[in-house]
């Protein structure tokens, strides 16, 4: 995707105030979170550091609201000499992943970094999950609707598809798979939730991603 491209988003997308309400639990959230995880997160660096070197964290341009990039971060799971524009997609058994990363992918401890995107105001606690620029040209059709929301690190599309690296069938395309039915089906899920979404239906689903978390995730949302 290039500059022309992202400035058409821009253009096409309105953007919803994402209100004062939700941004002052997004900021008590993450910053209590940051707190109790530091200890956490610092001892996932480490073995990181121990096991492959830096860099630690894996930073992409991903596709924000109203179509706009903002670089997100993540814990790095691939080894050091991935390159960051490689395949698009995590599938089961990736060779390219760490014996750290496979238990950061496990537990969604890779996504703890995303806190700091909280704080800056770039993404929010409950929010559709932000899509890689490889994918951009799949916001058509009305899925582009899904760009008025400030993306997050939780919510219904992140609950239903916390295994979708599961949901690739062997015998297709995995790239053509997710553009064709993993991608709209979370586009609807999206468009089904945060037009009528009120601050108890994220607290909600703030709970129902951290069940998600432990191990509780219910029935896919498609027939894969």
């Amino acid at each position: 995707m290039n500059a022309t491209d992202l400035s058409f988003h821009r253009r096409l997308v309105s953007s919803p105030t994402h209100g004062f309400a939700r941004r002052a639990i997004d900021l008590a959230v993450a910053g209590a979170a940051t707190v109790i995880l530091a200890p956490l997160m610092l001892l996932i660096a480490v073995a990181l550091l121990l096991e492959g070197g830096r860099p630690v964290l894996f930073v992409q341009t991903r596709m924000g609201v109203g179509g706009q990039p903002f670089r997100m971060y993540k814990f790095r799971k691939f080894g050091v000499d991935c390159s960051p524009h490689g395949f698009a997609l995590t599938v089961v058994g990736d060779s390219r992943m760490t014996t750290v990363g496979r238990f950061l992918a496990a537990t969604k401890f890779d996504e703890l970094p995303q806190l700091w995107n909280v704080l800056k105001g770039e993404m929010a606690i409950v929010g559709p999950r932000p899509e890689s620029l490889a994918f951009a040209d799949c916001f058509r059709g009305g899925l582009e609707a899904v760009l008025q929301y400030k993306p997050g690190l939780l919510g219904p599309t992140q609950v239903l598809f916390r295994h979708e690296a599961h949901f690739f069938p062997q015998s297709v395309d995995p790239i053509l798979f997710y553009r064709e039915v993993m991608f709209p089906a979370k586009a609807k899920l999206d468009l089904s939730y945060y037009p009528q979404r009120t601050i108890v239906s994220d607290i909600v689903w703030m709970l129902r991603g951290f069940l998600a978390v432990v191990g509780w995730v219910p029935s896919p949302p498609i027939d894969v």
